[in-house]
């Protein structure tokens, strides 16, 4: 059986799609039906039901999947290792990232990369989490990066980091002035607050909501985005305030545009934090270059999330030309458009 049929059906079952598998490998979409067909005759089992619309696999299609990433992967790798003998032209590290993650916090981790392994590129495309486990379990993608990651059977996670969530507002917001001595809010400050909030769907939300709840906080969401970025113009453009994690405010603080304020607890109780982790399909030989990624964004896994320092006074706030303002509506979902830059 060809390396180059098995990597059809690879294919079309990665994107659910017998036109798409075949176009991922430059064949025309009745090559790749006769190619499936092909196998099933070899096998004398049905692999794909296409009484279901949308069709599925079977439990023997199940199976062979199973199987054939592992072969396919395995050629590639091969392939990739004799090319490189030839000619050493690296590899392309394709990593699925939640928008929140960042696209500047991301860059450093992708330029000190290159840096570190010539040759080598980083492919990195930002998505919903859904998607992330299903291009990561489905070899679309080597490595995803996610937060609140539970990860399971076919699923490996590999801590990252814990980010410590703040308060994000405006410099001459009322909260302001009721900032401690230790530049700290508490919790019960919040109270009655706009919010401008992620997405209810994404984990984030969810821990941010137990966190409030616990501390018997509420506020009137006004906006609820997917993308950090958003959040944060919305809190600029005065929707409200946000709690997001500290290293995406660095830039805006820097400025001057946003304040970071952290939470005061009581002795004891934990701190809130949003744990990121690098994921991978379980038992995947991992390429040199997507194992030297991982090392790299490792080195700072182990630190501990760090208290932000205390705000000085601002007077003003800095707009950019750049920045594009965001007017949100009460109660509504404003995401991200997929493959737009976060």
């Amino acid at each position: 059986m060809h390396v180059q049929t098995l990597n059809i059906f690879c294919d079309v079952v990665r994107h659910q799609s017998f036109s798409r598998g075949a176009m991922a490998n430059s064949v025309s979409q009745s090559a790749a039906s006769q190619a499936v067909r092909q196998l099933e005759r070899h096998l004398g089992a049905e692999l794909i039901d296409r009484s279901q619309r949308p069709w599925k696999l079977t439990a023997e299609g199940k199976i062979f999947f199973k199987g054939c990433q592992e072969i396919v992967e395995r050629y590639h790798e091969l392939e990739d290792a004799v090319r490189r003998q030839q000619k050493p032209s690296g590899h392309t590290v394709r990593v699925a990232a939640i928008y929140s993650v960042g696209l500047h916090h991301l860059s450093q981790y992708v330029d000190q990369f290159r840096t570190l392994v010539p040759g080598a590129g980083v492919d990195l495309e930002y998505m919903h989490p859904d998607e992330i486990c299903e291009r990561v379990l489905n070899d679309q993608s080597d490595l995803g990066l996610m937060s609140f990651v539970s990860p399971g059977r076919d699923l490996t996670a590999i801590p990252w980091q814990r980010q410590l969530m703040v308060v994000a507002c405006p410099p001459d917001h009322p909260l302001a002035r009721r900032i401690t001595t230790q530049g700290a809010l508490r919790p019960e400050d919040l109270q009655g607050e706009r919010f401008v909030a992620f997405d209810r769907e994404l984990p984030a939300r969810r821990a941010i909501d137990r966190f409030l709840r616990s501390h018997d906080v509420e506020g009137e969401i006004t906006a609820e985005f997917d993308n950090i970025e958003t959040i944060k113009q919305a809190v600029d453009e005065g929707a409200g305030i946000a709690v997001v994690p500290e290293p995406t405010l660095r830039r805006e603080v820097e400025r001057g545009t946003l304040l970071r304020v952290a939470f005061e607890l009581e002795a004891g109780e934990p701190p809130l934090v949003r744990p990121l982790s690098i994921v991978h399909r379980r038992n995947r030989r991992l390429n040199p270059a997507v194992t030297e990624f991982i090392k790299l964004l490792q080195a700072d896994a182990d630190a501990p999330p760090v208290e932000p320092e205390r705000p000085r006074p601002q007077t003003s706030v800095r707009r950019h030309a750049s920045e594009r303002r965001v007017t949100p509506r009460q109660h509504t979902h404003a995401a991200a458009s997929r493959g737009a830059t976060p």
